[in-house]
């Protein structure tokens, strides 16, 4: 029997490698989509290791660029014609970051990676997905957004073009589209065996040393701090394959995860249909050059 397929990018650290590990110990077929060959190789034999299964395979992918993406769903389609489970864990949060990044192909990096890459891979894969006796899209968020709730997508300006940046207004906008998109997937896909759903991540340790090598002693300090009072990787990857591999949320759609026991709400902002609608309709904007 072929082995069912699970795409999750950014998979070469942090929880992305320990839901790789998970999934591929569950009996899939698992493709860690990563940016680095250099980086992800080790990571690859780490979880082909730690999950007992030579079902996992390393693709190169930049989701901050559309060419690589397109460039890599050709790949991964010539390979995987049926893709069960799309993990859209791949983000750009650099604490460091003070000034507006672009991207070779013009858009505001943070917004390009975490939002714009992730709803053109799905369009790309959907066709695949639906191929699937009950195909999974799950897309990624943050507890943070809790520390903004009455944050709205700017819709004049996404990318910080005329008003200052902050890669952390940066960085949760996005995460705010990706929820009002999920809502947005989950209704265009009502109809089919397909099932759109978000995960609300929590504080997660990290290893500083190999994130943030050049990191200041205050701050370093501070997410030592930190790590005291958040959760493994290896934890929160749990939800991820919860939501990848149950047959419990088989039928669940359109839902908002902080684990796999709690259903959470959004702002009400974000559950607005007139303004999942008008994100929406901007974030089609940034694929018309290349859907026309």
């Amino acid at each position: 029997m072929n082995k069912k397929v699970c795409v999750i990018t950014g998979a070469n650290s942090g929880i992305g490698k320990a839901a790789a590990v998970q999934i591929a110990q569950k009996g899939y077929h698992v493709v860690m989509a990563c940016r680095s060959r250099e980086r992800s190789e080790a990571a690859l034999q780490d979880v082909r290791r730690e999950s007992g299964s030579a079902a996992v395979e390393l693709m190169i992918v930049d989701m901050s660029l559309q060419a690589s993406i397109r460039r890599f769903a050709e790949e991964l389609l010539r390979a995987h014609p049926v893709v069960d489970v799309l993990i859209h864990n791949a983000a750009m949060f650099d604490i460091r970051q003070k000034e507006r990044m672009v991207t070779a192909e013009g858009v505001e990096k943070v917004w390009a990676t975490n939002h714009v890459g992730p709803v053109l891979l799905t369009d790309l894969l959907l066709a695949a997905l639906k191929q699937s006796a009950q195909g999974r899209i799950i897309t990624i968020s943050s507890k943070g957004l809790m520390m903004y709730p009455f944050l709205q997508v700017d819709l004049q300006d996404p990318e910080f073009k005329a008003r200052k940046f902050s890669v952390q207004k940066a960085y949760y906008q996005s995460k705010l589209a990706q929820v009002m998109y999920t809502y947005w997937l989950a209704e265009q896909l009502g109809e089919t065996a397909v099932t759109a759903n978000s995960i609300r991540v929590t504080n997660v340790q990290i290893d500083v040393d190999g994130r943030y090598p050049h990191m200041p002693a205050l701050a370093r300090r501070a997410y030592a701090l930190k790590s005291k009072f958040s959760i493994s990787p290896a934890k929160m990857a749990e939800t991820y394959t919860y939501l990848a591999t149950s047959a419990a949320v088989s039928d669940t759609t359109g839902a908002y995860f902080d684990d796999p026991e709690h259903v959470v709400s959004s702002s009400k902002y974000s559950q607005d249909k007139a303004n999942i609608a008008q994100v929406m309709a901007l974030t089609q904007t940034y694929l018309q050059k290349e859907l026309a």
